[in-house]
């Protein structure tokens, strides 16, 4: 019997912004993450996803159960910047009123 090859790729790239998205798809690892924590499995990722190869899936999965402390770390980190991009959006335009706004254009 003839051993296989048991070494994969796990099928991410980090893109120009730094996040980590499934190979070939705008997919995030946040999204799949978060999906798996929520319950979902890989094969309900994947047709919510549908980009997304079930076998990707799977491996995204595997490597998220294995590397979990510094998964974790890294989409603590997006959270953060995604925090602070919403105030500094908040700060530069006001919200306040916005939906009053848009009816009165509606009129």
């Amino acid at each position: 019997m003839n051993r296989a090859d048991t070494t994969e790729r796990v099928p991410v790239h980090t893109d120009a912004d730094g996040v980590i998205r499934i190979s070939g798809t705008r997919v995030t690892l946040d999204t799949l993450v978060a999906a798996f924590d929520a319950g979902a499995t890989a094969e309900e990722m994947v047709q919510q996803y549908p980009s997304v190869a079930l076998a990707d899936a799977y491996s995204v999965i595997a490597y998220y159960l294995r590397h979990q402390s510094e998964i974790r770390e890294y989409i603590t980190r997006r959270q953060h910047q995604a925090a602070g991009v919403r105030e500094e959006n908040e700060r530069r335009f006001d919200p306040s009123g916005v939906r009053d706004r848009l009816l009165a254009r509606r009129r």
